[in-house]
């Protein structure tokens, strides 16, 4: 299967740069599997979709502001890091720019010193091993001097850091949101519990692999991203009693289905677990734990829509984008939402 089989023509001014105020008043694309129609609603309306006794399984990491701008303490030169992933105490793998200036050794001010850095070591893929310097805890210097790391296709500035993390965001470590879940509301979780669907969460770190493109023609040949998740004991048991009863796991977001569908067994069990995953979902993909998924629409040729593709047919999503794209929904990170059941 080809890559460029997953590309569709997207207008650039289709691409939200902002998020709208109303968290849960964007719009909702509803596609039904079982005779490959489509609804218009609002995000509002996925609640007329939820049955009793659903599991609704939720991604609540928390996005840290992982984008700093400092400067060599050599030769003032500009510099620009984004923290990937935390190694271990104070070392952390980065992407660091200019990379071709940034050799084993060098030494990086952020914030007027507060924050210092020496990279370590060039890793494979040319990111940075980095060590930090500070007094006092490091997320609280992140919120005073990091920026939040919206993808490359976002060119406006965020005025509130919050829009950019889910109400539900609890555990810090992710270099991106979890989109889908930017559609909810407090007062609309709510509503869902009361209707009686359980709620369960996962965690898992969102890297900034998920933006990386598919550059192979084949896309068999394509190495996906690792990212990290952990799932507690008790959300284990929401999930597998929908499943012993005969109920929906649906999944918030590609990150949720990806952690499901990881540990799930043949009969979609799931267990207690701390691992990584680089699970690569793509047409022809048995589905073993998730039976519906929420999501917000993808770019071109991106491995998000391969395993939306993977779910709901190729044919099925790609004429589904092409209706949203007539009907000027709003795409990608600050966009509109589908529910795919």
């Amino acid at each position: 299967m080809k890559v460029a089989d997953f590309n569709y023509e997207l207008p650039e001014e289709l691409i939200a740069q902002v998020p709208i105020k109303d968290r849960s008043a964007s719009r909702l694309m509803v596609l039904h599997r079982n005779n490959e129609t489509i609804e218009h609603k609002n995000f509002k309306d996925i609640i007329d979709y939820l049955k009793p006794g659903d599991c609704l399984v939720r991604n609540n990491t928390k996005v840290i502001p992982a984008r700093l701008y400092g400067v060599k303490d050599e030769t003032g030169a500009k510099v620009e890091f984004l923290l990937l992933n935390r190694l271990e105490d104070d070392i952390w793998e980065v992407m660091a720019r200019p990379g071709r200036r940034l050799q084993e050794g060098t030494k990086v001010s952020f914030g007027d010193g507060i924050l210092k850095a020496e990279i370590l070591e060039k890793m494979p893929g040319g990111n940075r091993k980095v060590k930090f310097e500070y007094k006092g805890i490091f997320n609280e210097i992140l919120d005073e001097i990091g920026l939040m790391p919206l993808p490359p296709y976002i060119h406006e500035s965020l005025k509130d850091k919050e829009r950019y993390q889910t109400v539900y965001a609890k555990y810090e470590g992710s270099s991106a949101a979890p989109t889908a879940g930017l559609h909810f509301t407090d007062e609309l979780i709510k509503q869902i519990q009361d209707k009686g669907v359980e709620i369960a969460n996962v965690t898992l770190h969102v890297g900034i692999g998920t933006f990386r493109p598919v550059k192979v023609e084949n896309i068999e040949e394509h190495e996906m991203h690792t990212e990290h998740f952990y799932i507690k004991k008790e959300d284990v048991e929401k999930i597998n009693r929908a499943k012993r009863n005969g109920n929906r796991v649906i999944a918030v977001g590609t990150t949720s289905c990806r952690v499901l569908e990881t540990i799930a067994d043949d009969n979609g069990i799931v267990k207690e677990m701390e691992s990584d995953t680089n699970i690569f979902i793509f047409p022809g993909y048995k589905f073993k734990c998730i039976d519906g998924l929420i999501t917000n629409f993808h770019l071109p040729e991106s491995t998000l829509i391969m395993l939306v593709s993977a779910l709901a047919g190729k044919e099925f999503v790609m004429n589904a984008y092409k209706e949203a794209v007539k009907e000027k929904y709003r795409f990608f990170s600050f966009g509109d939402a589908m529910f795919i059941e």
